[in-house]
């Protein structure tokens, strides 16, 4: 019995559906695309803010550029004066051409390089210091404006991580910069953990609070902390997630695949997107004593965040066109016109669950029930494809039909495309919706 994890409804994506316009665009781009919502991850930014603002809280949202390779995300994050989060030079430049002020960015990642770090400085955007041997080289430079930084913490219950300084480098860190003069100003300090867990990020969070109040005590500003993202986005419902996980094993997949609950994505969470950060903040560092926006307050201690997942939630999909159907024992193989490379999480050993929406080319045929298939990609790779999971379709697909993958914008689309076959990476279509309720207009992403 094929097991069935629907998205969430989604009436402004039932009405484009229903328009037809995706069945022109695939028609006249002449392969797989994605599509981008916008005024959605308007909605998503205002979100987040609104939660900052009703806690009493002052703080800054960044976008985490990671997650998507879209322009039109960083044109709404200038035009709504939003902070954007980046780790290359490349994406330093590609958010200065969209408009986004130096001060407005945030430079994380590990080991940056020479050039990365001097245009940083430049534009007056924030770094995220990870390491001793980088702050001594901004601490080097001289003839320029000084360095605005903010210190990493290592996560002291993530051991295992790669980023950061532990207590000892801290220590010498908040040295170098108290004894650093004009060099650079120490703006505070910021984390990142894995995981979705509120707790653990007020704790982490109260604690850099702390270490805020003694950074100032040897004259450094140390008025901010950033807690990065980790926000978690709702994609299905609790009871058909729950069903899922409790009854999905190899017989549900292709070639009898095996997947541990562990190995997915938790693509339902009860607490999710700026909800999320609520949570965060009503929550009690170490448990007990005020809430962290409290201890925020009292502090005076601006709140950054990172999210990137959490503000494209609904932002976008990846349509993909049937190029045939065939059939094995019990269910069928659908290929399409693109790859699995479109999807990230088939190439982290994983499975992108939400199951894809069959659009008919044309009125569909009667059928005597739900057809089980899997969904393979165009490459020759055995292990190309997009669905290992037998999803029941209401109706057999055939050859140009279209399946919309649901809520792909937020890292699934682009992370790791590739031309492989000499295939077209598949272009981004943005939606706009005007007001009126008129048909949907597109243009390219540029």
């Amino acid at each position: 019995m094929a097991l069935t994890l629907p998205a969430h409804p989604d009436p402004l994506t039932e009405r484009l559906h229903a328009s037809g316009l995706l069945h022109e665009l695939a028609h006249g781009l002449g392969g797989p695309f994605h599509y981008l919502l916008p005024e959605r991850f308007d909605t998503n930014l205002a979100g987040f803010r609104a939660a900052l603002t009703d806690a009493g809280v002052e703080g800054r949202v960044y976008y985490a550029k990671k997650a998507n390779k879209a322009g039109v995300f960083i044109d709404r994050c200038a035009a709504a004066g939003a902070g954007v989060d980046v780790a290359s030079l490349g994406e330093l430049r590609e958010a200065l051409g969209h408009g986004v002020r130096g001060e407005d960015l945030v430079v994380t990642g590990p080991a940056k390089s020479e050039q990365l770090l001097s245009v940083a400085v430049r534009q007056g955007a924030l770094i995220a210091v990870d390491a001793l041997d980088e702050l001594d080289r901004l601490l080097a430079r001289t003839g320029e404006r000084p360095a605005r930084v903010l210190l990493r913490r290592h996560p002291p219950s993530q051991r295992r991580s790669r980023f950061g300084l532990d207590d000892a480098q801290l220590q010498q860190a908040l040295d170098r910069c108290a004894r650093a003069g004009d060099t650079v100003r120490m703006e505070g300090f910021s984390f990142h953990l894995s995981g979705y867990e509120i707790q653990a990020r007020a704790d982490l969070a109260g604690e850099l609070v702390e270490l805020c109040l003694k950074a100032r005590m040897s004259g450094l500003q140390a008025d901010r902390i950033s807690i990065g993202g980790g926000f978690p986005v709702d994609y299905v419902a609790a009871d058909t997630w729950d069903a899922f996980l409790t009854e999905q094993g190899p017989a549900h997949y292709h070639g009898q695949k095996s997947f541990a609950a562990s190995d997915f994505y938790p693509y339902h969470s009860p607490v999710a997107g700026s909800d999320a950060l609520r949570a965060i903040l009503a929550a009690r560092p170490g448990g007990t004593g005020a809430s962290l926006a409290t201890r925020l307050r009292e502090a005076g201690v601006m709140l950054l965040l990172e999210p990137g997942r959490a503000l494209l939630d609904r932002a976008g999909a990846s349509v993909f066109r049937v190029q045939g159907v065939k059939d094995r024992t019990g269910y069928g193989i659908v290929t399409v016109d693109g790859t699995s490379l479109s999807l990230s999480e088939q190439w982290f050993d994983s499975e992108y669950l939400p199951e894809p929406q069959l659009l008919p080319a044309r009125s569909p045929e009667t059928t005597p029930g739900p057809f089980p298939a899997c969904v393979g990609g165009a490459s020759c790779l055995d292990s190309d494809l997009l669905t290992w999971r037998k999803v029941p379709f209401p109706a057999r697909p055939r050859v140009g039909d279209l399946l919309v993958y649901p809520n792909t914008a937020g890292y699934q689309m682009d992370s790791n495309e590739s031309p492989f076959h000499e295939l077209p990476l598949p272009p981004k279509v943005v939606i706009d919706h005007p007001d009126g309720g008129s048909r949907p207009r597109w243009r390219l992403d540029r």
